[in-house]
């Protein structure tokens, strides 16, 4: 054979053997896209494009993180802080996709069933970039459903060295004490006659969610919560709380001190290191500190999910920095990181301990305010507001001002979806940046026109 054949030969068999790849490629049951090492998009293939479209601007899928931007902020941040020349820069993180989505006009783009889809980013060396992504919204629903189970199982198996045993009636108020009360959180018998509260943190709890734990536990036939807990001292400390409701309480309703619900409560704070790194690699924000999309998500619908079956007000806040793409012109990422970092010491610091606070987009936050009303929500943006605005972010010898603005809905007690919530806290939002920014609007019925805009629009 010629060399000259032997080349044709050659050339032939890797245009073939890259027509194979490309076709498995495409054919692939997971959505695949390569990219270069700024995300600009270099190949993908049609699962990937019927899952990302919906989130590109004007349907233009050019880059992917700007596709992602609005609902997965920190996979930029990621890609950048991973110095290796190759390797998994994200195994598995979740993206949530129900939140509406807008196209330009104001009109409102139609949208899909609410989604989570997985996305694994694999760098294949200094240019390029992997990206997996598959549909879980339904493995999702299944492993929050496990993760209950194991908490209550390891609630179960876990052996006990201090806990403290307290009897509840029906309204949540401690029946009598013991000694293992006195032992572990400190309390005398004074307590006897006051609600369970008592034991959590100021603002970390509110009057409706008290019951909402014991009406839960007579669903389910327990509830679990662990978190931060107060001893009589005002010490802290970490704790594993488990109420369940009396069997055969029923069975003499005549005698008012008869304790309904048995509540355990475990200082776990040696575990507390383990139990935080767990839940912050999986629920926070890693540029900010703040909630991530699928842990506001989670706790907005449950707390919707209780508002239905006992009304009460609930608040949801959407708070956006204004002219942010300007700061990211004029400073870069970096600049514009860290003035997102100072936004979320600020909103922590502003709201209350009970009050979910999370980075859902580039630059868009959202807050929701357990049995708060709408007046009061919008106070308290007010407030947000009016600090943001006095303070300076330090970068680099630059002193970077911002404002924000603010969109306020709420339910009143009404059966809302999350997704009207949203909507509503949305098109506030984009009144306030219409009517000049830096500036808070509430939601009324005079907003219920057009929608508004994404966070990427509303520059």
């Amino acid at each position: 054979m010629s060399l000259q054949a032997f080349a044709e030969d050659a050339n032939t068999r890797l245009a073939a053997e890259h027509e194979a790849l490309m076709q498995f490629l495409y054919l692939s049951p997971v959505g695949l896209v390569q990219t270069d090492i700024g995300g600009e998009i270099l190949m993908i293939n049609p699962i990937s494009a019927q899952l990302l479209m919906p989130l590109a601007h004007d349907g233009n899928l050019v880059n992917l993180f700007e596709a992602l931007e609005g609902v997965a902020p920190e996979l930029r941040h990621l890609c950048a802080a991973f110095t290796r020349p190759n390797g998994m820069v994200c195994d598995g993180l979740q993206i949530h996709l129900n939140y509406p989505n807008y196209a330009g006009g104001g009109a409102l783009r139609p949208r899909r069933s609410p989604q989570v889809l997985s996305l694994s980013l694999l760098k294949l060396d200094d240019t390029r970039l992997m990206a997996v992504l598959s549909d879980v919204s339904e493995q999702v629903r299944r492993e929050r459903q496990l993760r209950q189970n194991d908490a209550w199982l390891n609630a179960l198996l876990t052996s006990i060295t201090d806990y403290a045993l307290v009897g509840l009636d029906r309204e949540g108020r401690v029946c009598e004490w013991n000694e293992t009360i006195g032992r572990v959180i400190g309390h005398s018998e004074a307590l006897v006659g006051s609600s369970y509260a008592v034991f959590y943190p100021p603002d970390a709890i509110t009057d409706e969610q008290v019951h909402d734990r014991l009406r839960e536990a007579d669903q389910n036939g327990w509830n679990l919560d662990e978190g931060a807990r107060v001893r009589a001292d005002g010490s802290r400390f970490w704790a594993s709380a488990m109420i369940s409701p009396i069997p055969d309480r029923d069975l003499e309703p005549m005698d008012p001190d008869a304790p309904a619900y048995c509540m355990v409560v475990r200082d776990i704070s040696d575990k507390r290191e383990a139990i935080e790194t767990r839940r912050k690699s999986a629920f926070c924000d890693h540029l900010t500190g703040v909630a991530n999309r699928r842990a506001f998500f989670e706790a907005a619908e449950l707390e919707l999910q209780r508002n239905r079956r006992a009304p009460r007000p609930t608040a949801l806040i959407l708070v956006d920095a204004d002219h942010f793409k300007g700061i990211n012109d004029r400073h870069g990422h970096p600049g514009g990181d860290a003035v997102l970092r100072q936004l979320g010491l600020v909103l922590t610091a502003t709201f209350r301990q009970v009050d979910v606070v999370a980075r859902i987009g580039g630059e868009e936050f959202a807050v929701l305010l357990p049995s708060s009303t709408l007046a009061g929500a919008a106070a308290v943006a007010e407030r947000l507001r009016q600090v943001v605005q006095a303070q300076v972010v330090a970068f680099e010898g630059a002193s970077i001002g911002v404002t924000v603005s603010a969109g306020v809905a709420a339910s009143d007690g009404v059966d809302l979806d999350l997704e009207t919530l949203m909507k509503r806290a949305d098109r506030a939002l984009y009144a306030a940046k219409a009517g000049g920014r830096n500036r808070v609007e509430s939601w009324t019925p005079a907003l219920s026109g057009p929608a508004g805009r994404s966070a990427g629009e509303r520059q």
